[in-house]
């Protein structure tokens, strides 16, 4: 991908349609998209302008389970919706975005934003050689200075698990990896990514503290709805800064990392 290719569409990815609404909300321009790819996936798509440029905003939530009727949370939704988005839009940039745990060691509190360094794995144990780290499956994301200084957000390693709770093996595998937020999608939308060539990067907002004193699910469910909003709030400043612009404008560093 070239250092000059415009920003010309952004899919952001996010889990829960709760997490979402605040943004579709705000982009009345955005409607409900039918995927020619992968009809059955469970995924919702909504796709239009993000402004007055040309810039198109596409944003997929991974949808309700049907056995169960909740929302389709994990690894697995969130790579088939990635796999989808990337198939029927081609973007020129992915965004997984949502609400996340933090680490009070690592000095975040509630309603912190975040940008991720790179996005980990912590609940992968693989102890044959070769596999850890295939299990760990580091992945960069996009060096964004630029961003992080112009919105004052904070920056740091995003870990993936398929659970929301975590047991001693995933915090000895957290700490060892320098996690400062914990969520269950950013590491699988970053493979795909990387597998895609497709830039990429992930929003997280803190809704709960990992290793503090109150259970997690409590955390929360308390803070969801304050969360999702402050994350509209970013994801709107964001989209703002890089829609229509160069990557070389917006990105800093090698830019050539896919």
């Amino acid at each position: 991908m070239s250092d000059e290719k415009k920003i010309l569409h952004i899919v952001v990815l996010i889990a829960m349609e709760a997490e979402a609404k605040p943004l579709l909300d705000a982009y009345t321009t955005l409607e409900p998209h039918n995927c020619t790819v992968f009809s059955n996936a469970p995924c919702l798509v909504y796709t239009g302008k993000s402004g007055n440029g040309e810039c198109r905003l596409s944003v997929v939530t991974n949808g309700k389970c049907q056995k169960f009727g909740v929302d389709n949370v994990g690894t697995a939704p969130a790579t088939i919706a990635t796999m989808v988005a990337i198939a029927e839009f081609k973007p020129c940039l992915l965004i997984s975005a949502g609400t996340s745990g933090g680490f009070k060691s690592k000095g975040v509190s509630i309603n912190d934003t975040f940008i991720s360094t790179k996005c980990v794995n912590h609940d992968r144990r693989i102890p044959i050689p070769g596999f850890t780290e295939y299990g760990v499956g580091c992945q960069d994301s996009i060096p964004c200075p630029n961003l992080i200084k112009a919105l004052g957000l904070k920056s740091g390693v995003v870990t993936s698990s398929n659970s929301l709770d975590h047991n001693d093996s995933d915090d000895k595998i957290m700490a060892e990896n320098d996690a400062s937020v914990k969520d269950m999608e950013a590491a699988a939308i970053a493979w795909v990514a990387k597998l895609s060539n497709i830039p990429f990067f992930a929003l997280k907002v803190v809704t709960d503290i990992v290793d503090g004193d109150r259970p997690t699910e409590d955390e929360f469910l308390e803070n969801l709805l304050q969360a999702s909003v402050t994350l509209q709030e970013k994801l709107s400043k964001v989209i703002d800064f890089l829609a229509d612009q160069k990557l070389c404008q917006r990105f800093e560093g090698n830019l050539r990392w896919l």
